[in-house]
């Protein structure tokens, strides 16, 4: 069993790969606008109506995933995400490029990513935070290993070939992977390792009591988390969306020099998912949120009187590092308050935050924007004070936790 997981740890990582390839759209949508001459507000809106349909298919997978099991869904999921990018190669209008990539694409990649998660964690009683800030890093990395093999293809075979081909490779390597993938036992636990102990300071772990997704609702502590999700979310996406455009407009770096800070906000955001993960689990996954928000807002209120390339790269790398971070140890820390066994649907509905904050974020920054003729000052000041809401967040949802377990040592 110990060698099995994590070969299913490793699949399951691959497969995130594949679906993490929707973070490679930028690639994608020059060469299409080049053929078809579309806006380029027209064309980047496949890539929001692609992270729209992620947390909904999210929600559906959860619930699919009690009737026929992860591996069934993960295949499902492979073939739609491989029919909207093989579907994409075809397009010859911006309906059907919404349709495919956009819609099909990216309820695969809910599909997929759901089923992954939630099954993946349940073989790491031991290691949860690692193991979901593995399989999240893995979606991190999609865009990293694809984009540069994609625009390389794209030079000799032309942008919709490409997407034909990429789209046929990943539906078979997806489901080649998921042959890899087994359900955990009810109640697993790797050799030699016993679930620890609740003590009078236990801050999570204590809410180990399966709960379904109509359960975890009316629970007070997920109206906590999922704002405290959104709030961190809001600040990532905002340094995210317009990384490029805030470094060229507030130290007026060339749009070389842009580029190679967005690398380093991707590296960042990819090792902030697993490191933040891992040491979730040595210090506690609250302890890990209240740190990385601290990090964050001081960021954020630092970024916008950034004044040279290496300070303004250094509060980049911040802020993709929580950010990467927060959405690492989210699985985990909804499997530890409402249970493992109904994961899949509850953090697709708990990751609707996500999809909020993708809302939010970088409209806020462009609104602030426009109104203050390039000036993003407003909307990092904005994040940073969410941020600090964050905090009291984290130290309620702190003290609720720390209530439960000491009522059952003396229960």
């Amino acid at each position: 069993m110990e060698k099995n997981r994590w070969l299913i740890l490793l699949s399951s990582f691959m497969i995130n790969i594949c679906i993490g390839s929707g973070y490679a759209w930028s690639v994608f949508q020059k060469p299409l606008i080049d053929i078809f001459k579309w806006t380029a507000s027209e064309a980047s809106l496949t890539f929001t109506i692609t992270f729209v349909f992620v947390p909904i298919a999210m929600i559906v997978s959860g619930k699919l995933q009690d009737k026929i099991g992860p591996r069934k869904v993960i295949m499902v999921g492979a073939l739609i995400f491989g029919c909207g990018i093989i579907g994409a190669g075809f397009t010859s209008s911006l309906l059907s490029l919404y349709m495919t990539y956009g819609v099909l694409g990216g309820f695969g990649n809910g599909i997929v990513y759901s089923a992954v998660i939630a099954n993946t964690v349940k073989w790491f009683p031991d290691r949860r935070g690692l193991a979901s800030g593995l399989i999240v890093a893995g979606f991190g990395t999609g865009a990293i290993v694809v984009a540069p093999i994609a625009a390389e293809m794209i030079q000799g075979y032309g942008v919709l070939n490409t997407l034909l081909y990429l789209g046929i490779c990943f539906a078979i390597l997806m489901l080649v992977l998921a042959q890899f993938l087994h359900v955990a036992p009810a109640g697993f636990t790797p050799a030699g390792w016993a679930p620890p102990a609740v003590t009078a300071t236990s801050t999570s772990k204590v809410s180990e009591e399966d709960k379904n997704w109509r359960q975890m609702l009316i629970e007070p502590m997920f109206c906590i988390l999922f704002f405290m999700l959104t709030i961190a979310c809001i600040s990532g996406l905002m340094v995210i969306g317009h990384a490029s455009s805030i470094g060229q407009e507030l130290i007026k770096l060339t749009v070389r020099e842009a580029a190679v800070v967005v690398s380093f906000l991707a590296m960042a955001n990819t090792i902030g998912r697993v490191f933040w993960g891992w040491i979730s689990d040595k210090i506690g996954r609250f302890q890990s949120c209240m740190i990385m928000y601290i990090l964050l807002s001081t960021t954020m209120f630092c970024i916008g009187s950034t004044s040279t390339f290496g300070t303004f790269v250094t509060a980049v790398m911040v802020v993709g590092f929580c950010f990467g971070g927060f959405l690492g140890i989210f699985p985990s820390i909804t499997a530890d308050m409402f249970g493992t066994k109904n994961l899949g649907m509850n953090y697709g509905i708990m990751f609707t935050g996500f999809g909020l904050a993708a809302l939010i974020g970088p409209r806020l920054a462009a609104k602030i924007k426009e109104i203050n003729s390039g000036d993003y000052t407003q909307a990092f000041l904005i994040a940073a004070s969410l941020c600090i809401v964050g905090v009291l967040l984290t130290f309620v949802a702190m003290c609720i936790e720390k209530r439960k377990a000491l009522a059952l040592v003396k229960g």
